[in-house]
């Protein structure tokens, strides 16, 4: 039967999974009739998508409302320079016609959300979780337990990777392992911290593989144990993870049967505002903060920044990182005003609640933080 499944063409693309007796023509069979969700085209997601098309299932789906930026090319391989402003999963569509034209792929250029996600995954086999924020990690956690299908999850963070497999046969899931997300802001995202560009392959190709297994029903996958990588000395650990019979969807007397409202439970949006959208109570625009700095010269800037997001660009102003801020607010003055930046606002955000709890009263949110700051003001100030 598989030889009618596979066409000559075929046999030959495959041929070196069909010399292998674990997978042969009758594996990759059933790997053509398969189907795999991933959620996110980015830096996971690429190693995914591009190994999942050149093993040849028959079916990807792929979840991502975002656009390709330049600052997602260090390691989102699956795009190109050319790829730049285009929505990512066309992109992807595109790079894995390139890689294998026998792959149907299903865009979904929307945010993955409890309204949409159930009938998205539905007709799926296994999901890969390829995303970068906690509200929708936990929303792909639940859509697999409440659908029965594996979740191959990972996730990447400056010189450090996990991955694992949840929801699989009996075994645990991710909320067995985080049974509440962490406070909000308190785990910064890879735009704030940083990742090195070659990290999410090696972590996404290890889902990847998890993900044939599973199709394949060959050898021992992830469930119950988390690999941790570190490139910085190249080691792998593992860490036992067993199922808790408290766990509210998969333990014994589960209290959750259906979706929530995830963003609002982890304390957060998924996604940084839209372009004009309030960060803080006490926001100004780039423009609005221009104008007052041109009138007022006694208006200071105060960068909450890293120092080597500072050596990148800067305005003129103080750096006292985020983190430092408490500890060093005798270095500035209550009686003065200041303008609070980051690169994005989000942080900056934090800094004006502290220091306005301090006693500080004249201070205010650079809205969007330098990135806005550049595309708003000074285009002459890179970007990312």
């Amino acid at each position: 039967m598989a030889d009618d499944l596979l066409t000559p063409q075929e046999a030959q693309r495959y041929s070196r999974h069909l010399v292998l007796p674990e997978i042969g023509k009758q594996g990759q069979a059933k790997l053509k009739a398969s189907s795999v969700l991933v959620v996110g085209a980015g830096g996971l997601g690429s190693p995914v998508l591009t190994y999942l098309a050149a093993a040849g299932v028959g079916h990807l789906g792929i979840v991502d409302f975002d656009n390709v930026d330049y600052s997602n090319l260090q390691r989102q391989t699956i795009h190109g320079t050319a790829d730049v402003g285009q929505p990512k999963v066309v992109s992807a569509a595109q790079s894995i016609a390139n890689i294998n034209p026998n792959v149907n792929v299903t865009q979904y250029p929307v945010a993955l959300t409890r309204d949409n996600a159930m009938s998205i995954a539905e007709g799926y086999d296994v999901l890969i979780d390829g995303t970068d924020n906690f509200a929708t990690r936990y929303l792909v956690n639940d859509v697999c337990v409440l659908l029965k299908k594996p979740n191959c999850y990972g996730s990447i963070f400056r010189f450090e990777g996990q991955a694992s497999v949840f929801g699989h046969e009996g075994g645990p899931c991710y909320r067995c392992l985080y049974p509440t997300p962490p406070a909000p802001g308190l785990v910064p995202n890879c735009a704030e911290g940083g990742v090195l560009g070659v990290l999410p392959s090696i972590i996404g190709t290890i889902q990847a593989t998890e993900a044939i297994k599973i199709l394949l029903g060959i050898g021992q996958t992830l469930s119950g144990r988390l690999l941790l990588y570190d490139a910085m000395d190249v080691s792998f650990r593992e860490m036992k993870v067993r199922r808790s019979p408290d766990c509210p969807i998969c333990g014994d007397h589960p209290s959750i049967d259906r979706l929530i409202d995830y963003p609002a439970w982890c304390g957060a949006d998924t996604s940084e505002p839209a372009a004009g959208e309030p960060q803080s109570a006490w926001d100004i625009s780039p423009q609005e903060a221009q104008k007052r700095m041109q009138s007022d010269p006694t208006i200071r800037l105060l960068d909450v920044r890293q120092p080597d997001e500072y050596d990148i660009c800067h305005l003129d102003g103080q750096l006292v990182p985020l983190g430092e801020l408490a500890d060093r607010l005798d270095q500035l003055n209550p009686e003065d005003s200041y303008i609070v930046h980051c690169k994005l606002g989000k942080r900056s955000a934090k800094a004006v609640e502290l220091l306005r709890n301090h006693g500080f009263q004249n201070v205010l949110n650079l809205r969007g933080g330098i990135a806005a700051w550049s595309e708003q003001i000074d285009p002459n100030i890179p970007k990312y």
